[in-house]
Order: structure tokens, then sequence, then C-alpha cells
């Protein structure tokens, strides 16, 4: 049976897209507290199922797909831009695939404005008018309001007419951020993204005998399974270091290891190829918020999908992708780097981020390693002294010298020069994942 909060989030996602939702009418519709009602709303906004947003409320929304991701809904806009509605509120929840400034002649606007675009623009009433009749919503900035008659038309055509404090210049540049920031999203693959279905996977439950792992075992070949009481629900892992010596009619529950590692699937990539090289770990289980099993992830899935996605084109940019881009080896010496200072690795104060310092130091041993070994690190532990600070445009030399180097760990020591001082030095200390 479902608990409260699957049959709350199983009520949200039957709702009509653009219903508007509250803490007090799920809690008396499903007989619930409102403490359960709203932590249930809190994690249907967190699946994007639902979007709440300030003198408005909470709407139930399309959820997207990882394709669709860099297209925002009406109602993201509104939260973007600290905005209010003015009219067609029903319409929140619809996509907009463009947004047009309207910042030209009305004729020359209204050829750019079309059926589910977005116009941002001042307090132009008949620019209003004219593109809520062609299907497209309104921004209007500089804190502006609309006629009576112009809601009126927003709201019989269940398009929003939005008005926002910030000027035109400002918004775009908002919006503009955050859909960039969705394409950065786009490219973290999760482990929801690759993980095996339950219903393809092998599993035992916790009153199965012994005899039946082996059952298993024969079939799959396999010799790793989740464990799973009654309600489906992970209590443990077995592996064949557990049964040996073991007899067959004795119950798994005794034998398996209780409290095992278990994610879920919104949960990175990385954090669990990072995590199965930390505890040695060949499968894990996939969960959701009842604890109950969806699915499993072994080493095997992880490192393919980690091979693809560096093989992928890169989208959106994240600092690490900036450092890595301006971080090149030096002509002739395969072990000493220099890197350029952009504005983008800069902080408050026009001087190189610590952040940004660290990623630089960490790139430049991985590469090292990357060259000797052939084989990626996990850091466990970086000692970092600042000792000057470094100018925008300044040129960089990284010298990262390697002080030891066993078959799963390593040790690195890194200095960092600018116009022939040193402004840096490090020691890092990691562990290797082979290829």
């Amino acid at each position: 049976m479902a608990t409260k909060h699957e049959q709350i989030l199983q009520h949200i996602l039957s709702l009509e897209i653009g219903h508007k939702i509250s803490v007090r009418q799920i809690a008396k519709t499903l007989n619930v507290s409102e403490g359960t009602a709203y932590r249930a709303i809190k994690d249907a906004e967190n699946q994007g199922l639902v979007s709440t947003i300030e003198r408005v409320g909470t709407i139930r929304i399309e959820r997207k797909k990882k394709e669709n991701i860099e297209k925002l809904t009406f109602a993201e806009v509104i939260n973007i831009v600290d905005g209010q509605v003015l009219g067609g509120r029903k319409g929140l929840h619809k996509t907009l695939s463009k947004f047009v400034i309207g910042a030209m002649q009305l004729d020359a606007m209204m050829r750019y404005t079309e059926a589910g675009s977005l116009l941002i623009v001042g307090n132009r009433v008949k620019a209003h008018e004219l593109a809520l009749s062609e299907g497209a919503a309104v921004l209007i900035t500089g804190g502006f309001d609309t006629n009576d008659d112009i809601k009126l038309l927003a709201d019989e055509k269940e398009l929003p007419i939005m008005s926002t404090s910030y000027d035109t210049f400002t918004v775009a540049a908002m919006i503009n951020r955050a859909i960039y920031d969705q394409l950065i999203k786009k490219e973290i693959v999760f482990v929801g993204d690759i993980y095996t279905p339950s219903d393809e996977s092998y599993y035992l439950y916790a009153k199965d005998k012994l005899k039946r792992w082996y059952e298993l075992n024969d079939q799959s070949t396999h010799t790793r399974y989740p464990v799973v009481d009654e309600k489906e629900r992970v209590t443990g892992m077995i592996t064949s270091k557990d049964i040996i010596g073991k007899d067959h009619t004795t119950l798994i529950e005794k034998v398996m290891t209780k409290n095992p590692i278990v994610v879920q699937d919104k949960t990175s990539l990385a954090y669990v190829a990072h995590m199965m090289v930390w505890e040695g770990i060949e499968v894990v289980p996939i969960v959701d918020a009842s604890h109950k099993l969806k699915g499993v992830v072994s080493r095997q899935d992880v490192l393919k999908a980690l091979q693809q996605i560096q093989r992928q084109p890169q989208v959106g940019e994240t600092i690490d992708d900036v450092v890595s881009r301006n971080l090149q080896a030096i002509e002739g010496d395969e072990s000493i780097f220099q890197a350029h200072v952009t504005p983008q690795m800069t902080n408050q104060l026009g001087t190189l981020s610590n952040g940004v310092f660290t990623a630089l130091m960490t790139e430049a041993s991985s590469r090292v390693l990357r060259n000797i070994k052939k084989g990626d690190l996990v850091v466990e532990n970086l000692t970092v002294y600042f000792i000057k600070p470094v100018q925008i445009d300044s040129n960089l030399i990284i010298k990262p010298e390697l002080l030891e180097a066993g078959r799963i760990y390593a040790k690195i020591d890194i200095e960092v020069y600018n116009e022939k001082k040193m402004v840096g030095k490090g020691l890092l200390m990691a562990q290797l994942i082979d290829r």
C-alpha cells in the first residue's frame, strides 16, 4: 500500500496542468496533516511537478523532459524576474518558445511576435493588446501597469501578462542566464538516466533461503544482489563473500550486509562513481523516497556512461570547463602548464578567485597523472597556500610534481608562478580510478 506521501504525489500528478493547489486543500481532500501535505508539495516542486509563485500560489506545471530543459515556463519567468501577474494566471504553466524585446516600431515588433513567445516591453498598451491577440504573453518592464481591458483579454486568452520593476536589458540578461544554467544542468547525467529498472534486474527477499541466491547466480552470472523486505524496501545487500560456508537453508537476512549504501535516481553520476571507488562497491541499489527498490546500477554502467559524457560536446559552460580550456601544457614539457586569468575566473576584487586557483591546481595534477599513470584522480585532501593575489590577465605557470604514486594512491606537490614569483603552493593527495 502506498504511503500518504506517495498518495499525495499521485494526486498531484492526476491534476490538470495549470491547476492551483494549496497545503490546506490537499490536507482536507486526502485527510492528511498539513505538515505531511506541505512536505509532499515541496517534494513535488523538487521533482518539477509544481511551481510556487509569490502572490499567485502553487500551480501544477508540466514536468520537463531532459531534452526540453532549455525551455522555461511563464511561472519560472515570474520567479526569475521577481515579477507579479496582472492577468492570464491560467496560462502560467505554459512554455515559452522564444522572447522578443519590444524596442522597435509596433508593426516591426509584431512581425517577430508569434504564438508561444514572450514580448518584453515597457508601458506600450497597444503592443500589449496586439501581442495577446497574436497568442503571445507579455512582460512589462519598469514596474508599469496596464489597462483593465488588457487584463481581461489576458484572462480570456489564458496568456499571462506580467510586470517587473527591472529594466528590459536586465530582464533579458536574467532570462538568458536562467536558460544557460538549465543547459548546464542538462549535461549533468543522473543515475536515473542509466540504471537498470527493478523489473529487469535481480534481487532477493529477506525471507528467501540461500538456495535462491544459487538459482539467481545460475540465471544471471551475477554474484551481488539487493535484498528487499515484503514491501520491496531495500534492507540489505548480499554477495558471494557473505555465503561462503553457509547452509543452503539459511535465511538471506541472517547473512546479508544490513543498511547498505543506496542512492536516489536524482543522484549525479559523478557522485556515484566517486562513492563506488571510495567504498569499493560494484553494485548500488536505486531507491525512491520510501526506500523502495527502483533498480540497480553497476560499476560497468557508471564507467560506460562517464566515457560517453567525455565524448559529448559541451553546451553550457561551467567554471571547471573555463579552467580546463585555459590550462595548456607548455610546448616540449607535458608536466608544466600555463593558464591565462580571464574575467570569469576572478572575484569581486578583480583577483583570481580561491576556488578557481584550487581548480587549476587539481586539473594540472589530474593531467600529469593521466600522462604517467593513465588514470583519473579523486581528490581526498588538498592543502593550499595562497601566497600572493593574482591579477586579472596574468599568465600563470603551474608545476605539479608527483612525489609518490602507488596502485590506487598518489601524492602531488604543486607550485604556481606569476612572472617568475611564486603566488601559490599546494599538496594534493588523491585516489586513482583506473580506466
